[in-house]
């Protein structure tokens, strides 16, 4: 019978996958599409809802600019999926935009790119589990007071999904998507039919008065366009998860850029669909929407839960507690809570590159049982949950923190493009019939670069102060983090690498086993001492009780051991640095010699037994091995449970290889 922590993890990850089997997990378009495109997709349920938010700060006077905003988000969205066409097809390793920077505009810019999009990521699952956390409570207002406890279980949820492989996930998450993809539509083009016809659907809200938050009631010059831009920055979350696709290109099949070309067409257009839609239902069905609805929506009742602006959309177009209303709140919360997946496949990815290039710790590089980057998927997990905890899963003080990120990668990454197109019609690289195509390729990148960057400037100002300033405190310590990380591993390459000249042999080879009672473990350490022929050898012992210690010695005396036995006397009771003060002056008597240094230790089967050995041998081990000429040799001695537990792993490893087979036991 396997263990209970083996049979636990194969249920929840699955039967490990052989590194061979690698390219199997490569990724259709249609799996590709709910896996990459989610968040993007899911962004359509709050990205009109934002925009509103601040424009009722004005009051109802200004709801006319909605689709003069809107219209702008349309425009970048469209110029950033053209401009990411020509990315993935010039850079389809998946670097996406860090790759990108660095190649063209040096490993600085490459590493801002990569401290803004890992703050994204972790963004992108707590506002997206917080915002379907949000549509699931506009369906059940009884679960308000469980919003952070939600957010969490789905968290653990995902990363129990994406940990099973992404292939497996996609399959889990295509129904959702494609579900709310078709739900939404259909709305849509219901209520679009409704007011076709005259009956145009009305929202709960509609009949609400808004009143102007104090201070904005009459807006003119900077102020009136100070608002209209943080409107439209808040709008701009419809882009967030665009550049997953860029740094998931390795994951298609093949031909993998072009694979991954059309899934970022069809996902622009899917999105840039749904967001037209939904904008122009809430403008039809006169939907408002606060931050603050106690204070500043007429009619709203102190206690009630605000919907959200889908499920309001959804309640007037089918009917409030209609089929058609719980089927668009299910499918729209289910793909917020799994656009998060997005960040979940991106993450690990971009953490998998860094690792590889030496800016993360190179376990994040490690692919697990399911041939996924394991570890960071687990590191995402973690940061988010802290997010959602702190800010207790409310979309709208996580949204201010949210596309800063997002666009300075997107500035970063457009612009290497444009110095990329720059450096092959420079070289010549290319036939004179395909030099109008790359001119036509750095216009496209050109112009996304001057937008994005513009509307980076502006999410920076409007957002700053309504907690954007967080993302860019953490960007910067997150940056001087991979550079450290990045110095430790080049100072410690530069130190393993041999030199010419051939390492001289130690001239002597002291050992030292260190004895604390006589008994079995110890015996077994000196037999192995002797049998390595050392120069010399001593056992030590640090006398702390004299008691015992004329025991050991009278014990040692009857046996007739061939290896004298040195007492070191430690009036304060201390082991380790009289060991360590005998090491250090053997050695500096002779510092062309190698001191060995072998210390019996038990081998228990249960991790509480653990605990209640060999404690003073680890501290002392960890102690020695920063000493220069020495080395240290642990001596095992297997107690009788590690026999029961050495049993147990090769019957799971019977087990687990016969699963791999597809056998049974």
């Amino acid at each position: 019978m396997p263990s209970t922590n083996r049979l636990l993890k194969r249920v929840v990850l699955g039967r490990a996958l052989r590194t061979d089997l690698q390219h199997e997990q490569a990724l259709p378009k249609r799996l590709a599409l709910p896996i990459f495109a989610s968040d993007p997709l899911s962004s359509v349920t709050y990205a009109t809802q934002e925009l509103l938010v601040v424009l009722t700060l004005g009051g109802l006077a200004y709801l006319y600019l909605t689709p003069y905003l809107a219209a702008g988000v349309v425009v970048l969205l469209t110029v950033v999926v053209l401009s990411y066409r020509q990315l993935v097809h010039a850079y389809p390793t998946g670097g996406g935009d860090y790759e990108v920077a660095s190649k063209n505009l040096g490993r600085r810019s490459g590493g801002v790119v990569a401290s803004a999009l890992l703050v994204d990521y972790v963004l992108t699952v707590a506002v997206s589990v917080s915002a379907g956390v949000d549509n699931i409570i506009s369906a059940a207002e009884g679960l308000a007071d469980h919003r952070v406890a939600l957010a969490l279980g789905f968290v653990v949820f995902l990363t129990a999904m994406n940990l099973r492989g992404v292939k497996e996930s996609g399959k889990v998450f295509a129904v959702p998507t494609y579900g709310f993809v078709l739900g939404v539509a259909v709305m849509i083009g219901f209520g679009l039919l409704q007011a076709f016809s005259g009956d145009a659907p009305q929202a709960e809200s509609a009949s609400y008065t808004v009143v102007p938050e104090e201070g904005k009631d009459e807006l003119t010059g900077l102020a009136f366009v100070f608002l209209a831009l943080r409107a439209f920055a808040s709008g701009c979350t419809a882009l967030t998860g665009v550049e997953a696709i860029a740094n998931g290109v390795p994951a298609f099949r093949k031909p993998k850029s072009r694979n991954a070309a059309t899934t970022l067409a069809l996902m622009g257009g899917i999105a840039m669909s749904m967001f037209v839609g939904i904008t122009a239902m809430a403008i039809i069905a006169d939907v408002r929407y606060s931050e603050n609805p106690a204070e500043q929506l007429v009619g709203f009742e102190e206690g009630d839960v605000q919907r959200s602006v889908i499920a309001q959309l959804a309640a007037a177009v089918f009917g409030d507690g209609s089929p058609g209303f719980f089927y668009v709140q299910v499918m729209a919360a289910s793909i917020l809570v799994l656009a998060a997946n997005t960040a979940f496949n991106g993450f690990p990815l971009l953490g998998s590159i860094l690792a590889q290039d030496r800016y993360l710790p190179r376990q994040l590089h490690t692919r697990g049982d399911r041939l996924v980057y394991s570890n960071g998927v687990l590191l995402l997990a973690v940061f988010a949950g802290l997010l959602i905890v702190a800010f207790d899963a409310s979309v709208t003080r996580l949204i201010q923190l949210y596309i800063i990120g997002v666009f300075t990668s997107f500035t970063f990454g457009q612009a290497g493009m444009v110095r990329h197109w720059n450096t092959v019609l420079r070289t010549g690289a290319v036939t004179t019939d395909r030099r109008g195509a790359v001119k036509r390729s750095r216009a496209i990148n050109g112009l996304g670069a001057s937008l994005t960057g513009l509307v980076l400037v502006i999410v920076t100002i409007t957002k700053f102060t309504h907690g954007a300033y967080l993302v860019l405190i953490a960007m910067p310590i997150l940056y001087a983090i991979m550079r450290g990380i990045h110095r430790h591993y080049e100072r410690v390459a530069e130190e393993l690498e041999p030199d010419d000249e051939l390492i001289p042999l130690p001239s002597r080879n002291h050992a030292i086993v260190l004895v604390s009672k006589l008994h079995a473990p110890t015996l077994r350490a000196l037999t192995y001492a002797r049998a390595t022929r050392p120069h010399d050898l001593t056992a030590l012992t640090v006398e702390v009780d004299k008691d015992e210690s004329r025991a050991l010695q009278e014990a040692w005396e009857r046996r007739a051991l061939p290896v004298p036995l040195t007492v070191i006397h430690s009036p304060y009771r201390e082991i380790t640095r009289p060991v360590l003060d005998y090491v250090r002056n053997l050695h500096r008597s002779s510092p062309r010699d190698v001191v060995t240094v072998f210390i019996p230790e038990y081998v228990v089967g249960h991790w509480w037994e653990q605990l209640l050995h060999n404690q003073s041998a680890l501290r002392l081990k960890a102690r020695l091995l920063f000493q220069p000429g020495v080395m240290v040799t642990s001596v095992a001695y297997q107690l009788r449970s590690s026999e029961h537990r050495r049993v147990q792993d090769e019957a799971d490893d019977a087990g687990a290889g016969a699963a791999r087979r597809g056998t049974p036991d």
